[in-house]
C-alpha cells in the first residue's frame, strides 16, 4: 500500500510538470541546476582545467571529482566544467538563502558529483555526470547529465542531430516503453501483491513510463553510446532519471536500445559512426557475389 500511495503521488504531479525542450548539451534531472548552455560548435578556450572541487563549511560540504582525461578536447571539458559550476553555484545560493530570515537552519547542504568516462575512440567521446544535490527534504535531487563529444567535428552529439525525423522517435519511443513496460511487470510480480492493489500499481506506473518516453527528443536527450567489437556503435544506452519512468526508490533506469532499430531513423551524417552502418560512401561500388562453382 505504501508503495500505491508514493507511485499516485509522483503519477499526479509528474502530470503537472511539462519538461522544457532539448538544449544544446545535456540536460539535467527534474529538481537539479540547469547550467548555462552556450553554441555547441563554440570552441572553448584551450586553458580550460578540470580541477577537483572539496569545500566544507558549516553551511554547506561540496565535492566534485573530474575522473576524465578531458582536456585534449577544450570544448568538451568547458561543458563539464559549466555544468559543475552551475550545480557549485546553485547550491551555494541555496545555503545562503536558508540563513535568511525564515529560512531553514538544518544539516549542511551537500553536493556530490563526478565525471567518469564512458567512451574514447577517435571518433566518440563520451562522459557520464552521476551525483546528487541536497538542499533539504527526504533526499537529495539527482544530477544525471550524459556528454557525447565527436572529437573530429569538434562539438557536441545531441538526440534531435542523431534522429532529426519524428518517426525515428516514435520508432525509438514504442521499443523503450515496451522494455520499461517488461521491466516494470517483473519487478511488480516479485512483489506478489493482491490482484487490485497490483493492477493499480501497474496503471499508475505505466502512467509514468508513458508520460516520461513520448516520441520527442526531449525526452531521450540523456543517452550513452554502446561499443561494438570493431570500435563503432552497437547502439544507444537512453538514461532515465529518477520521477521520469518511475518513483525515485526504482532509482535511475536505462534501456538498450541497438542498432538494427535506431539504424533507418539516423541522419546520414552519422550512419558510419554505427556498426551495422557501411563505412564507405553510399554511391561506392558494391562488389560482386562470388560465381557458383561447379
Amino acid at each position: 500500500m505504501k508503495r500505491l500511495l508514493l507511485l499516485c503521488a509522483l503519477a499526479a504531479a509528474l502530470s503537472a510538470c511539462k519538461r522544457e525542450p532539448e538544449p544544446a548539451a545535456p540536460v539535467v534531472t527534474p529538481g537539479a541546476p540547469a547550467p548555462a548552455v552556450g553554441d555547441a560548435t563554440t570552441v572553448a578556450p584551450a586553458d580550460v582545467k578540470l580541477e577537483d572541487v572539496s569545500e566544507s563549511t558549516s553551511d554547506y560540504i561540496i565535492g566534485i571529482s573530474y575522473q576524465v582525461p578531458a582536456e585534449q578536447y577544450p570544448g568538451l571539458a568547458a561543458e563539464l566544467k559549466k555544468y559543475a559550476d552551475a550545480a557549485r553555484n546553485d547550491l551555494i545560493e541555496a545555503a545562503k538563502a536558508r540563513n535568511q530570515p525564515g529560512g531553514a537552519t538544518s544539516a549542511p547542504y551537500d553536493l556530490s558529483l563526478s565525471f567518469t568516462e564512458l567512451m574514447h575512440t577517435p571518433d566518440v567521446v563520451a562522459v557520464a555526470a552521476d551525483g546528487s544535490s541536497y538542499t533539504g527534504g527526504a533526499h537529495g535531487a539527482p544530477l544525471i547529465a550524459r556528454f557525447v563529444w565527436l572529437p573530429k567535428q569538434n562539438r557536441m552529439l545531441t538526440a534531435q542531430q542523431l534522429i532529426p525525423a519524428p518517426s525515428g522517435w516514435t520508432a525509438i519511443s514504442d521499443y523503450v516503453r515496451e522494455q520499461l513496460h517488461a521491466a516494470l511487470s517483473q519487478r511488480v510480480d516479485a512483489d506478489d501483491l493482491p490482484p487490485e492493489e497490483r493492477a493499480e500499481v501497474v496503471k499508475n506506473a505505466s502512467k509514468m513510463i508513458d508520460d516520461g518516453t513520448q516520441p520527442d527528443p526531449s525526452d531521450f536527450a540523456l543517452f550513452e553510446p554502446i561499443a561494438a567489437p570493431d570500435g563503432r556503435l552497437a547502439g544507444l544506452r537512453f538514461v532515465f532519471a529518477p520521477y521520469q519512468v518511475g518513483p525515485y526508490s526504482d532509482g535511475t533506469q536505462t534501456v538498450e536500445v541497438p542498432v538494427d532499430v535506431l539504424l533507418p531513423h539516423l541522419a546520414p551524417e552519422y550512419r558510419p559512426l554505427f556498426a551495422a552502418a557501411p563505412a564507405a560512401p553510399a554511391d561506392a561500388p558494391v562488389a560482386s557475389p562470388p560465381a557458383p562453382t561447379r
